[in-house]
């Protein structure tokens, strides 16, 4: 070989080295190496020694001139960069864990390193390192550098392509074809049977964390309804347990506080409701966005309330005598919540309606039907088996 030919290939070996000696500096972008950093900002920013102006402000130089160190490194065509010796005050932090810079006495220690690195990665891996801090996060970003680069880990792996072999291989060779696999896996709907596998755990552990709290709420409600001879409890919505035990406890602080106050609820259902007062049912509705004041001035009102629900029963008997023995029956779970008021006056109109026709009717000619008031028309009522009667102020409409 002539001495030219060993002078270009030399050339060449040296521009190759040069060449990936600068591709490794910039294998770690300056947002990589911010995010890298955190655990180290975290332990030495600034604004956490705001009680130490001395180890504030050597902090603050110290940053400076690492970020100037790392904007050197990550600058093209930069080479060996002078060696650089730092200070840091750094705090004693556990895992990462917030602690407030107030309570802070003189939880930090004193760290000196020099810097004499090359590139981004082993710069970042040194500050770490002499700070004492976890590493753990820069496995995968050191993989990844390396992956990229062979050569700085030492070895030498030509490019790969995998392999994308023809549909006859695998039906040669009996191997699976993971193509055709993901197109299944793709295609598959979860099934009843897999969700319910797949959520089981979950669910039990659900469970089993609210069995405490079910029990809570089973003895409040079984000491409630005993102490005040309540007939029922019961809830409008389907709160959760944790909800319903925040109800409940809720009344019991009440009845301590004012248990003269609960003495008109003996005997009555209580149902946690959107709104206060009593449903067209008797029920006593007790408001779960109000408070104890709305409540005790709805307990008062229990004697006048209880007064109306005879004046309605009275009406309904009347109209029962005037339709040839129909019940007018009400059913809760339709709707929206009606009032005990709403409901007399729905009664008392249909009532007076009937009384100038003078239907002359058996007493007994209709019993054993059942007849439904509304005060408005709804859409759907194919399901029910009674017979509505919806009610618009003067209108009245008889549906069989």
């Amino acid at each position: 070989m002539s001495v030219n030919s060993l002078l270009r290939c030399t050339i060449r070996l040296e521009r190759a080295h040069v060449s990936t000696h600068l591709v490794q500096q910039r294998a770690l972008s300056g947002a990589d190496a911010v995010n890298a950093l955190r655990p180290f900002y975290f332990a030495v920013h600034p604004d956490f020694f705001g009680q130490y102006p001395r180890e504030r402000e050597v902090n603050e130089n110290s940053l400076k001139r690492l970020n100037g160190y790392l904007e050197n490194l990550q600058k093209p065509g930069s080479g060996s960069v002078q060696p650089m010796k730092l200070t840091f005050y750094v705090r004693d932090t556990k895992d990462g864990s917030d602690v407030p810079p107030d309570v802070l006495t003189s939880g930090f220690r004193s760290v000196s390193f020099t810097l004499h690195t090359n590139n981004v990665l082993s710069t970042v891996m040194n500050v770490l390192k002499s700070c004492s801090l976890p590493m753990e996060h820069m496995k995968g970003l050191k993989a990844s550098a390396e992956s990229k680069h062979p050569a700085e880990a030492g070895t030498s792996v030509p490019f790969y392509r995998p392999i994308k072999w023809d549909k006859s291989y695998y039906a040669f060779t009996g191997l699976r074809d993971p193509e055709q696999e993901l197109q299944q896996a793709k295609r598959v709907e979860p099934t009843l049977n897999l969700w319910l596998r797949n959520n089981e755990p979950e669910a039990t552990k659900r469970h089993s964390a609210s069995l405490p709290r079910r029990e809570e709420l089973h003895r409040l409600k079984k000491e409630l309804s005993h102490k005040f001879d309540l007939a029922d409890i019961r809830w409008q919505r389907s709160w959760g347990v944790a909800h319903r035990c925040c109800q409940l406890q809720s009344l019991s602080r009440l009845s301590q506080q004012n248990p003269e106050a609960l003495i008109n609820l003996q005997g009555h259902t209580v149902v946690f409701a959107d709104q206060s007062g009593m449903n067209a049912s008797g029920h006593v509705m007790l408001g779960t966005m109000d408070v104890h004041y709305q409540w005790t001035k709805l307990f008062e009102r229990l004697p006048s309330y209880r007064s109306l629900q005879q004046h309605t029963e009275w009406l309904k008997e009347r109209i029962s005598l005037l339709l040839g023995g129909t019940q007018v029956v009400h059913v809760e779970k339709l709707g929206p919540v009606q009032l005990i008021a709403e409901h007399y006056s729905t009664l008392n109109t249909f009532h007076k309606s009937l009384l100038p026709a003078r239907l002359r009717l058996h007493p007994r000619s209709l019993q054993g039907l059942t007849m439904m008031l509304e005060k408005y028309a709804v859409t759907h009522h194919q399901h029910l088996k009674h017979m509505a009667v919806f009610i618009e102020e003067d209108t009245i409409c008889y549906l069989c």
